[in-house]
C-alpha cells in the first residue's frame, strides 16, 4: 500500500513539473525561473536543496551513532554557510543578473576559470547527490519489503526526478519543491507528535521474581 502511494506521488510529481515545463522560455527561465519565482516557492526550494532524503534519513542516524559533534558539518555547518552567502554576497550577485556562480567567475576572471569552477562545483556535489540517490533507493527497498532492490529504486528515483528537470528546470523544480516540503513538514509533524505520544506513556515495571 505504502510503496503504491509513493508510485502515485512520484506520477503525479512528474505530471505537476511536465505542466511546469510550458513556462520555459529561454535559458533565463529555465536556469532561474525567470527571476519571477514567489517569495514561499523561494523558501521552499531553498529548503528542499538542503532537506532532502539524505537529510531525514542519514542525519539522524549519524547523530544516533556519533552524536552531536557528528553532525556539525551538516546540517549546522551547511545551514551557517547559506546563512552566510545570503547576508553578505546574495543581494551583490542578484544585481548582476547571473545564471550561475560560475557566470561571476566567467566575467571577472575569463572562460578558463568559469570552467575550472564549474568542474569543481560538480565534483563537491557528487558525494552529496550520491548520499540523496542512495538514500531514494533504500526508502524504494523498505517500502517494497525487498522486491526492488537498492539499486534499482535509485534509478526509479533519478529518472521521475530526471523526467521533469531536463524539461521544466527551475520552474518544475520550484512547483514540485513546494508541494513536496508541504508534504514533508506536515509528515514529520504528525511523526513527531506519535513519537511524543509514544514518550509520554507512562512505564510499566515488569516483576522481576513471579511469586511477588
Amino acid at each position: 500500500m505504502l510503496l503504491t502511494l509513493v508510485i502515485a506521488y512520484l506520477l503525479v510529481t512528474i505530471a505537476i513539473g511536465l505542466v511546469a515545463a510550458k513556462r520555459v522560455k529561454s535559458s533565463a527561465d529555465f536556469a532561474i525561473a525567470g527571476r519571477h519565482l514567489p517569495l514561499a516557492m523561494i523558501i521552499t526550494t531553498t529548503f528542499a536543496t538542503w532537506f532532502g532524503s539524505e537529510t531525514v534519513l542519514g542525519i539522524p542516524a549519524k547523530f544516533v551513532n556519533s552524536g552531536l559533534h557528528g553532525v556539525v558539518e551538516d546540517p549546522f555547518g551547511a545551514g551557517s554557510c547559506l546563512i552566510l552567502v545570503g547576508l553578505f554576497f546574495a543581494s551583490k550577485l542578484y544585481r548582476m543578473t547571473l545564471l550561475t556562480i560560475s557566470d561571476y567567475f566567467r566575467e571577472r576572471y575569463g572562460r578558463s576559470v568559469e570552467v575550472i569552477c564549474s568542474v569543481i562545483i560538480m565534483v563537491s556535489y557528487l558525494g552529496w547527490v550520491s548520499a540523496q540517490v542512495t538514500a531514494l533507493g533504500l526508502v524504494f527497498n523498505v517500502l517494497s519489503d525487498g522486491a526492488i532492490s537498492m539499486p534499482l529504486g535509485m534509478v526509479i528515483g533519478v529518472v521521475s526526478i530526471l523526467a521533469y528537470t531536463l524539461f521544466g528546470g527551475m520552474w518544475s523544480v520550484a512547483i514540485t519543491d513546494f508541494m513536496q516540503m508541504i508534504i514533508l513538514v506536515v509528515g514529520l509533524a504528525i511523526l513527531a507528535v506519535f513519537a511524543g505520544q509514544q514518550a509520554s506513556r507512562p512505564v510499566v515495571p515488569t516483576r522481576c521474581w513471579p511469586w511477588l
